[in-house]
């Protein structure tokens, strides 16, 4: 079968689990098939008719981390070259001459990589704190170079203090997959005589799978990096079916997940997980050499108010947070799911007192519906809300926060016969309201994020792969006081593509072509940021800013 083709020749995997990260059966939907693909018509003169041994190193539309004026320090913190799955170990010192609080800190990975080898994932861990996540573009014979960067200000408590340090970014380095993955990792502070506002005053994570909080918090923040990955049907999930289908990908409840989070065994925070796209998904790393999926290189957590639950967890003792995955077969891995957890201080009260007030889960929808047929069809609906109220009694009064959760998902996988059509139109909605009622008046925070996934793949004459396929991140905020808007933004992160490349031949024989693109777009409040990038063979025509 051509699809199990495709999977044993791009088949992936996450660090976490031993083994690659990589490229899933092909996929995808628009709800017409694609056509075959040749080669574009003309060019540009300084476009190659054809991927070759080289191409533009890796971009993001995504903006670069601000960074504050005055003095900053700077600290490496890993340097290592992965060739298999040892971590790198170190230790990790703050910096001397910036003081120990921080207007920012800035984290940079620079990387590079040369050869052949799969996308892999990985992490790095302070004190045990996972503050960075990320995943790997795949390389070019001739080499690539890249860089990530993330704002790493909230993990200041962790940073004050000296600290064990683990890096790991999985691989395997062979007779044929060549490429050892160089990184280097530093942060930036930056000095000033205003530290950050809203920074926790501590970071903790889960020991033996519970937590004990500080007796005077009065705001708790869980953070969780949620990524489907494994090597097997986990690492793309969204296109799973029920059992009854034909389909390579089996889970009994089809592709509905769900993220969510429980203390001492009760639910207290629901989440839709982002659709990341590793760069060798879709069977088809021509769509990714250059340009990236949304998010595919800073994976970013889930958040879950939990201070309604602070007058519980307050009391001194351990309590169990437990993560776990909706959807997933019962006894299937493939989903990591690291805790942290933020945690503000009431620093003139010792002990911070509190009550559950509300609780409000209703029942978890989740519809998959199979339609067999010369093109077979699975249709999904699913979706679940949650409500929790609580109150803390403060040194400046009672504060009651109220946090709402709404989740849906519909998706329409369709496919043929040996998957040489694959399609999924799928979307994914997670809107959640906080209103925090306490200490001035009562402020209103709601954020609406939206992701989507249209494409198709096709295995045409000749073995010739096409894949057609549209990704958006998608997300509104909006801050209100008494009802008069304060603060509003929003964000449009689009990707496409389309490329195309013949299987079951050597590298040489593919005669790949590509085209790519993304457009980032975030405004409101503070402004606004755009920037456009086009990639046609590996090679960047376009790199245009503005809103």
């Amino acid at each position: 079968m051509k699809r199990r083709i495709v999977m044993s020749m791009l088949a992936g995997a996450t660090l976490l689990a031993g083994s690659l990260l990589g490229a899933p059966p092909a996929q995808s939907a628009d709800m017409r098939p694609a056509q075959p693909a040749d080669i574009p018509a003309a060019q540009p003169a300084d476009v190659p008719a054809e991927f070759g041994t080289d191409w533009h190193d890796p971009i993001t539309a995504a903006p670069p981390v601000g960074r504050p004026s005055g003095r900053s320090c700077q600290v490496t913190v890993a340097e290592a070259q992965f060739r298999d799955f040892t971590p790198y170990k170190g230790t990790y010192a703050p910096p001397e001459d910036c003081g120990d609080r921080w207007s920012k800190v800035v984290l940079r990975m620079e990387g590079k990589v040369k050869g052949r080898q799969y996308d892999r994932l990985g992490y790095l861990h302070v004190g045990g704190v996972e503050i960075f996540r990320t995943s790997t573009p795949e390389p070019s014979p001739d080499g690539i170079q890249w860089s990530v960067e993330k704002d790493v200000t909230r993990y200041s408590d962790t940073l004050r203090r000296a600290q064990d340090v683990e890096m790991l970014i999985g691989n395997v380095v062979d007779d044929t997959y060549t490429g050892i993955i160089d990184v280097k990792v530093t942060l930036t502070f930056y000095a000033a005589p205003a530290p950050a506002t809203e920074v926790p005053d501590r970071v903790l994570t889960l020991q033996n799978g519970t937590l004990t909080t500080p007796r005077n918090s009065e705001r708790i923040v869980a953070e969780v990096y949620a990524t489907g990955s494994g090597g097997g049907c986990e690492e793309y999930w969204y296109l799973s079916v029920p059992d009854q289908a034909p389909y390579s990908c089996k889970a009994s409840g089809g592709p509905y997940r769900e993220v969510q989070i429980k203390v001492d065994g009760q639910l207290a925070g629901i989440a839709a997980p982002f659709p990341h796209v590793w760069t060798g998904g879709w069977s088809n790393p021509f769509l990714w050499y250059v340009v990236p999926g949304p998010r595919a290189f800073d994976v970013k957590p889930i958040e879950y108010d939990l201070t309604p639950f602070a007058g519980l967890l307050n009391d001194g003792r351990p309590h169990r947070v437990e993560v776990s995955v909706a959807g997933v077969p019962e006894g299937q891995s493939g989903w990591s799911a690291p805790v942290n957890v933020l945690v503000w201080q009431d620093t003139k009260s010792a002990h911070v007192t509190g009550k559950l007030t509300a609780h409000q889960a209703g029942d978890l929808a989740n519809s998959s519906t199979y339609t067999p047929g010369s093109e077979h069809r699975v249709n999904t609906e699913g979706g679940h809300r949650l409500t929790v109220a609580g109150y803390v009694d403060t040194s400046h009064g009672r504060v009651t926060t109220t946090v709402r959760r709404a989740l849906t998902n519909t998706s329409v996988h369709r496919w043929t016969d040996g998957e040489n059509l694959d399609a999924l139109d799928a979307t994914w909605t997670d809107d959640q309201t906080t209103t925090v009622d306490g200490r001035g008046p009562a402020r209103t925070a709601r954020a609406q994020r939206t992701y989507t996934m249209d494409g198709t793949t096709t295995i045409g004459a000749g073995d010739r792969l096409r894949t057609v396929l549209t990704l958006g991140d998608r997300a509104t905020a909006v801050t209100t006081r008494e009802g008069r808007r304060t603060a509003r933004s929003r964000l449009d992160d689009t990707y496409s593509g389309d490329a195309a490349w013949t299987m079951n031949v050597p590298r040489d024989q593919r005669h790949a072509v590509g085209t790519t693109r993304e457009r980032y777009r975030s405004y409101g409040s503070g402004g606004c940021y755009g920037r456009a990038l086009t990639s046609v063979q590996g090679v960047l025509t376009e790199d245009r800013g503005g809103c």
